[in-house]
């Protein structure tokens, strides 16, 4: 059954949909931006916007009884590829061991102007 996840310890959803939703042990976490949901600004170095990234998504985990262990795949979203290895350090952080399956993409442009967007999917 479907069940949709929100915290006020991550940024609100901006559009039609959902922070996360929880389907038969699976939790498909939408693209989490660095968005301090406490101050709803945005961090200006890449190494900081992928701190924030992570943060929000770990918020989100713990909210659905998950943790980053549970993380099975993640899709980042790069603005410039240029920024790759300072947001792979950073995201190395939190997944020390049999990290998960992931893609990472440059785009255009992210919303609100950010270098890093995230998506995962997390399974029990």
């Amino acid at each position: 059954m479907k069940k949709v996840i929100h915290t006020d310890k991550a940024p609100k959803a901006i559009g039609p949909y959902s922070q996360a939703i929880e389907n038969n042990g699976m939790l498909f976490i939408s693209g989490q931006i660095p968005v301090d949901p406490a101050t709803g600004k945005v961090a200006e170095t890449i190494e900081e916007q992928t701190e924030q990234v992570l943060k929000n998504i770990g918020a989100i985990l713990e909210e659905a009884g998950y943790t980053y262990a549970n993380v099975v795949k993640t899709t980042c979203l790069l603005s410039d590829m240029a920024n790759f290895k300072p947001m792979n350090e950073v995201y190395a952080k939190y997944f020390k061991e049999n990290p998960p399956a992931r893609a990472a993409f440059a785009v255009k442009a992210l919303p609100m102007g950010v270098m890093v967007e995230i998506e995962s999917i997390a399974i029990k």
